[in-house]
């Protein structure tokens, strides 16, 4: 078995998006509680906060303190969508530099793995603006934190969240030493991820999913077309925006995937970058489809 390490704090629970939000703190209490249900304890991976260095790699210096500043003044965001509080600066910085402690964790060797409980999420945010229920881009934070401290030159991003992964795309958009292959419903919420964004040196993989397609179609998808450029870029780390709202259940998704379904896809990558993977927590909105889904998705990464 593989030695797979969690990130979670439980400061990232206070991050209060109001009532009735979808993305709402119990998300993650429902992970937890569906874990330990399941009888799977993992070893917590101990989180240290993003720090200014690691977000300026990502975000403007405005967006930074555009975001502090609504935080710590208990301001109204200029996009409804994404509502963040007072104790909302310190989940973000916790999210954001969770997802760094977990790649340093298998960098080290400590890991083989490490599935990244937290929120707020990531994969929406822009260089200048914070949207979709995001703040920071933790997937984008973390994959700069591989470039440049750890000096990995061929990094991996597979994002099968049910929305496309904007933020991450326009990060990397120009970077050739990252691929960012996406799978993502379409039509759905951007409004971008088409297959004619390629970027630089084709370093962007765009595969559009029909609204109501099942496990067959997705794990087509992997096999015909995800992995096979995954495999060909010859990453030496793969990041996942583990998002679980293509499961049927979900109220923000289209898509009809089970929780076993998310086994087999991670299942299908866990031997790229010779097994050094991280996946962090995108979207899921029904909690006992998220919580099934994580589970499944956890012990496929103690299989190695």
């Amino acid at each position: 078995m593989a030695r797979t390490g969690l990130v979670f704090d439980e400061d990232m629970i206070l991050h209060d998006t109001g009532p009735h939000h979808p993305e709402r703190p119990s998300r993650l209490k429902a992970i937890m509680q569906a874990l330990e249900d399941a009888g799977i304890i993992l070893p917590r991976v101990p989180i240290t906060p993003a720090t200014e260095e690691d977000i300026l790699r990502v975000h403007s210096r405005d967006h930074l303190e555009e975001i502090r500043e609504t935080c710590e003044r208990n301001l109204d965001y200029p996009n409804p969508d994404t509502p963040m509080g007072p104790l909302s600066w310190r989940a973000a910085l916790l999210a954001a530099g969770g997802a760094i402690s977990a790649c340093q964790a298998v960098v080290n060797g400590r890991f083989d793995n490490v599935f990244c409980a937290v929120r707020p999420p990531g994969h929406h945010a822009e260089r200048d603006r914070a949207m979709g229920f995001c703040l920071f881009n933790n997937i984008a934070i973390a994959a700069r934190w591989l470039q440049a401290k750890a000096g990995l030159k061929r990094i991996a991003i597979l994002d099968w969240d049910v929305h496309h992964g904007n933020g991450t795309q326009q990060a990397f958009f120009d970077d050739p030493g990252v691929l960012f292959v996406s799978l993502h419903q379409h039509p759905h919420y951007p409004g971008t991820g088409w297959p004619f964004e390629r970027g630089a040196e084709n370093t962007t993989l765009n595969i559009q999913m029909p609204r109501g397609s099942g496990p067959e179609e997705w794990l087509a998808a992997l096999d015909e077309k995800a992995i096979p450029a995954l495999a060909g870029f010859e990453p030496e780390f793969l990041l996942v925006s583990a998002g679980f709202d293509t499961h049927h259940l979900d109220p923000l998704g289209g898509q009809n995937l089970e929780s076993e379904t998310f086994a087999h896809m991670t299942r299908r990558v866990t031997g790229l970058a010779g097994g050094r993977m991280v996946s962090i927590l995108e979207g899921g909105y029904h909690l006992e489809a998220l919580g099934t889904s994580a589970v499944e998705h956890v012990k496929a990464l103690q299989d190695g």
